[in-house]
């Protein structure tokens, strides 16, 4: 009776020991990250967050795991707070992998977002422009002769990986851009037969960015892309700022305004200088930009300003214009 009383004992001290280790929390209390790759067993990812001293014991959470029968995922983890072996269970089950977001708004160009993949911690800057340069290939089925991705980075909100490579980002980047020219019948679905696409996907494209960077009104942007459409349907210069200074952004000689020598430039990109569309785009559009670029409206306007509501007015003729300019430059004054 003794030897039975001890061995019920043994067991009641066994099951609270078990259960201490299963429900109580456990792990570091600073962040600490558990990288588990792909096609690691169920053993080695127990063995993987016990060495992290994110559970106590390899062995109970391999327990959990066979209790529950669920499947875990590969990908990188971070903990940050103790946690029970069911909570830490649960979030490799779902695959809850930790990731770095990147906003890319509308109007972003290589720099722009270089940078802003540099702040975030994704990298440096320069291996991003590196990258969007190297790997022209994605688009070049897209843009005859691209010597960037300039244009095809789409605007999004992006979660990758504290590890993801720059070429992996831009192509990330470029899905999303073929995934939106679809849906908006820019480009034909993956599976069609015959051409791609009904249009000149890199003009649109670069249209596209010139209308982005001069327009924050999507109800305005067709009446915009018309206004450059007229421009070059007369064989007038696009005259517009935004190629400036993405020339001189090129260049690395932007001085945070435009210079008289910068409208001087030979830069391919200086609109004011060389007629018809610069050889490629100065941004990345969004929707409503590339939009109006497939289908701009068709007026009579020839210029457009921008009025101190950031509304654009338009005009036929140079005289009507400068009336427009005029009346913008005195509710700047009034502004100020």
């Amino acid at each position: 009776m003794k030897k039975f009383l001890f061995f019920v004992l043994v067991l009641l001290v066994a099951a609270g020991a078990a259960a201490y280790v299963v429900v109580t929390p456990f792990g570091p209390t600073t962040e600490t990250f558990v990288d588990i790759p792909a096609g690691t067993s169920s053993a080695g990812i127990a063995a993987r967050l016990e060495k992290a001293g994110v559970v106590r014991s390899r062995y109970a959470f391999d327990f959990w795991r066979r209790y529950k029968g669920g499947t875990l995922r590969a990908g990188e983890y971070r903990f940050d707070h103790p946690a029970t072996v069911g909570e830490v269970y649960a979030r490799i089950a779902k695959g809850d992998v930790f990731t770095v977001t990147l906003v890319v708004p509308e109007g972003y160009n290589i720099f722009d977002i270089a940078d802003a993949a540099q702040k975030v911690g994704l990298g440096t800057a320069p291996d991003f422009l590196a990258a969007e340069r190297r790997d022209t290939k994605l688009i070049s089925d897209l843009s005859p002769h691209p010597e960037s991705l300039e244009g095809f980075l789409f605007p999004d909100t992006y979660r990758f990986s504290r590890h993801a490579t720059p070429d992996q980002m831009v192509a990330a980047m470029v899905r999303r851009f073929r995934v939106a020219a679809v849906k908006e019948g820019l480009l034909a679905p993956p599976d069609a037969i015959g051409d791609r696409s009904l249009y000149d996907v890199a003009r649109v494209v670069t249209m596209a960015s010139l209308v982005e960077k001069e327009v924050r009104v999507d109800t305005e942007r067709p009446l915009v892309a018309g206004v450059f459409e007229n421009r070059l349907a007369t064989g007038m210069t696009l005259a517009t700022d935004p190629s400036v200074i993405y020339a001189a952004l090129l260049e690395n000689r932007w001085r945070g305004t435009i210079y008289q020598s910068d409208l001087q430039s030979d830069s391919p990109y200086n609109t004011y200088k060389h007629k018809g569309l610069p050889p490629g785009p100065i941004a990345n559009p969004g929707v409503a930009a590339l939009r109006a670029a497939m289908k701009p409206a068709r007026t009579d306007y020839l210029y457009f300003v921008a009025d101190a509501q950031g509304h654009s007015r338009f005009s036929v003729d140079l005289k009507e214009h400068a009336q427009q300019v005029q009346a913008y430059r005195q509710a700047e004054k009034g502004q100020k």
